[in-house]
């Protein structure tokens, strides 16, 4: 189980300190460029959502197939990736089996070395990111290039991605074109967004040509036909794929599929939650190498299957279905806390709500047991959410597991990581208090005698609220006449 997690400097650090995750979000709040970056894209991406969804029942109902498109395919996930894996292999596919970051990347690296490899161009992958995959080639002398753009920028600013879908949403097109400037020979600095994305697009090209692999993520597999199905929108997923002479694509295990028919509804609703876009750009179909008569693809292909605490969530009824997340993001655009703090102050791969729930089965609960107190459980994430993942519900359940004693056969690694003894003794006396209406009357009529115990002086938070303004004497007369 991977103890690392990422942070904006681009190197793993481990995310135990309550202290630095306080910290980081402290900064983020006290940041008026981030949050007024933040807020302005979120509603973008909010409003382009809602008009791609003008009908409720439309919505409701693309939902619930959605749900039970992931829901079947998880109840089978044993017996599909057996079928993937033998049809794969049918189409000259080579399947590896990773259970933690560490044996991916060490997967990968075996297949770099046995072809002599000096680069790897990317496409998006968030598995690639998750298991630090850039740092353990470039420590082993292969380069890795992100070919995606908003990755490629987020790269040469030595950072993490702080969205899923818009890795480089936090950043200012005048930061981008300092970036360019600084770390592309022969760039001038200019803020013009066309001029900058042509820019980027060159340098890509270049590196497409000579590169020896490339690699690329999957948003679902086929189990019944062996097919990769890859979602994009800049054309450089289906360059990876096709132009280097060796493609690898990861992938956690949990995103396979049953059969074709059921991708349709999946990437219906996952590009307009996603992007607020009725349809992708691209949308790439692999079942395997290139073959006689073929003008373009890959010489060998291999899919690399990763674990890494999904099999932990896969066993708990409850905890499964946080496997149903299609990657779209629309829980980060929506929600609250991360509109106010980005994705780089949670210091996990993946932020925001859906990274509150999986975070803990790839990381640890000891690493990652304050991240689904980072909520104010408004409920925003499920509503949205197109495979109907009760976020709220499992938040709470994490709690739990963090917050209760430690005991035989725990759930999830990391189990009891935030007891406190004290904590849950005053914990049970509440709930004994508050069971019992006399009790509850009783401790009341006690705190309002005694009130004047309390302190007086505000804590730094409620100084910093805005006063509640008095009613008007209008209202508080109609009040007082009622009674």
């Amino acid at each position: 189980m991977s103890t690392q997690a990422p942070n904006t400097t681009g190197q793993p650090i481990a995310f135990v300190s309550a202290q630095a995750l306080r910290a980081r979000m402290h900064d983020a709040v006290n940041d008026p460029h981030l949050r007024q970056s933040f807020r302005g894209a979120m509603d973008f991406l909010m409003a382009k959502r809602a008009a791609q969804f003008p009908d409720e029942g439309e919505l409701d109902s693309l939902r619930s197939l959605s749900e039970s498109i992931r829901q079947y395919s998880l109840s089978k996930l044993p017996d599909l990736l057996e079928q993937l894996e033998a049809n794969l292999i049918r189409n000259g596919v080579h399947v590896h089996w990773a259970e933690t970051p560490d044996e991916a990347n060490a997967i990968m690296l075996g297949i770099a070395r046995r072809h002599q490899a000096k680069l790897v161009v990317k496409g998006k992958s968030m598995v690639s990111e998750e298991i630090e995959f850039n740092h353990a080639m470039e420590a082993a002398g292969v380069g890795a290039l992100e070919s995606d753009m908003g990755e490629y920028i987020v790269q040469l600013a030595g950072e993490k991605p702080s969205h899923i879908i818009m890795p480089a949403i936090h950043q200012t097109k005048q930061q981008i074109a300092k970036l360019f400037a600084e770390h592309i020979p022969g760039v001038d600095y200019t803020d013009n967004v066309d001029a900058l994305i042509q820019i980027g697009r060159r340098v890509l090209r270049e590196k497409f040509e000579i590169a020896d692999i490339g690699l690329s993520g999957v948003n679902f597999a086929v189990a019944e036909t062996g097919t990769l199905c890859l979602v994009e929108n800049e054309g450089n997923g289906r360059m990876c794929t096709t132009v280097p002479k060796v493609h690898i694509a990861i992938t956690g295990i949990e995103k396979v599929v049953e059969k074709l028919e059921h991708v349709a509804p999946l990437f219906s609703i996952l590009t307009r939650s996603a992007t607020g876009q009725a349809v992708s750009t691209y949308f790439n179909m692999i079942s395997g190498p290139r073959r006689g008569g073929d003008r373009d693809g890959p010489e060998e292909v291999h899919l690399v299957l990763l674990d890494n605490g999904r099999s932990q969530a896969y066993a708990d009824e409850q905890l499964r279905k946080t496997l149903q997340c299609i990657r779209c993001g629309a829980c980060m655009n929506h929600c609250p806390v991360y509109t106010r703090i980005g994705g780089h102050a949670y210091g996990t791969t993946y932020p925001g709500p859906i990274g509150k729930i999986v975070s803990p089965h790839m990381m640890g609960l000891e690493q990652t047991h304050l991240l689904p107190t980072a909520s104010s459980l408004c409920g925003a994430c499920g509503e949205v959410c197109p495979v109907k993942i009760p976020i709220p519900e499992l938040l709470i359940r994490l709690r739990g597991e963090a917050q209760s004693a430690p005991h035989a056969n725990p759930a999830m690694v990391g189990q009891g990581a935030g007891y406190d003894a004290k904590v849950s003794l005053l914990w049970k006396l509440w709930a004994r208090l508050y069971a019992r209406p006399a009790t509850y009357r009783a401790f009341t009529w006690l705190a309002t005698r005694f009130r004047f115990l309390t302190p007086k002086q505000q804590s730094g938070w409620t100084a910093a609220r805005t006063p509640l303004k008095p009613a008007p004497r209008r209202l508080r007369d109609m009040v007082k006449d009622r009674r």
